[in-house]
């Protein structure tokens, strides 16, 4: 697929979904955010930037065909169009993920601009889209820093667990030293909790410490825990197109109007565009 059907207007909004923590909800909340956003009409690409390429998996993309993937586009060896993959979704592609990615992190050491591969693959290509996501590692690698030196914003799940916030200032300190060398626009856009199980004091706790800390910056929407959401990613399908009625469903509905509302507060085109 080269492009989506309509004519490149705006240039994309770019969000990055990060936290070096694992299992906090990334992969999840990237899948059914941009399936919730192609669900009103915008046309959303999401980059599997994981080298487990969960991402990919969930959008049901089989591995026979992740020949040319988001590897080959940070190498240089293929260009980003070249790379996307329609899904099953109206108004949704992704570029996937590979095995080779796992040395992509090796590899791009010895390239020049190698912070920058994923920023200066956008340049001129992926402008037929509202919304790219980023699905990045759970690390705060080099495949990580293309991906927050690429992107406009920062989206970080947030488990509701007791060390949550001390894991989140890793990555707080990370966005700042990015701004400072690389990126200078680059902003926290939102942070949202995961996991969340409302008759566990602790993830009320948490809950609350949060928003103490972060304030406006916590989306009021938060996922529950959820046995469908655990269970669409091995139907290859987001939790949305496999049991639109579940909890999950609803609440990656809610978090998506709640992006586009603080997008559209921000006078972001694409974010306000039908």
């Amino acid at each position: 697929m080269s492009q989506p059907h309509s004519e490149p207007t705006n240039r994309p909004r770019i969000l990055a979904i990060s936290n070096q923590k694992g299992g906090v909800g990334k992969t999840t909340t990237a899948v059914n955010l941009a399936t919730a956003m192609a669900a009103v009409n915008k046309r959303v690409l999401v980059i599997d930037m994981d080298p487990q390429g969960n991402a990919s998996t969930s959008l049901g993309i089989d591995h026979k065909h992740r020949n040319i993937n988001i590897y080959h586009v940070l190498t240089g060896e293929a260009t980003l169009d070249a790379a996307i993959t329609p899904t099953a979704i109206p108004n949704l592609s992704v570029i996937t993920s590979g095995v080779d990615l796992a040395a992509a992190e090796i590899e791009l050491i010895d390239l020049e601009n190698r912070q920058a591969r994923l920023k200066e693959a956008l340049v001129n290509q992926g402008l037929g889209w509202d919304f790219i996501l980023i699905d990045c590692p759970p690390s705060l690698g080099l495949l990580t820093l293309n991906a927050l030196v690429a992107a406009d914003a920062v989206m970080v799940p947030l488990q509701a667990e007791f060390l949550a916030l001390e894991g989140i200032s890793h990555l707080v300190r990370t966005i700042e030293r990015v701004k400072k060398s690389f990126n200078p626009t680059l902003e926290i856009q939102g942070i949202v909790l995961t996991m969340v199980d409302k008759r566990n004091n602790l993830s009320e706790m948490v809950e609350s410490d949060v928003r103490e800390f972060f304030g406006a910056k916590v989306y009021t929407t938060t996922i529950p825990r959820n046995v469908r959401i655990s269970e669409a990613p091995s139907h290859g399908k987001p939790v949305l197109i496999y049991d639109l009625a579940s909890k999950g469903s609803r609440a990656y509905l809610d978090l998506a109007g709640e992006v586009l509302k603080r997008e559209q507060a921000l006078g972001i085109s694409a974010g306000v565009a039908a």
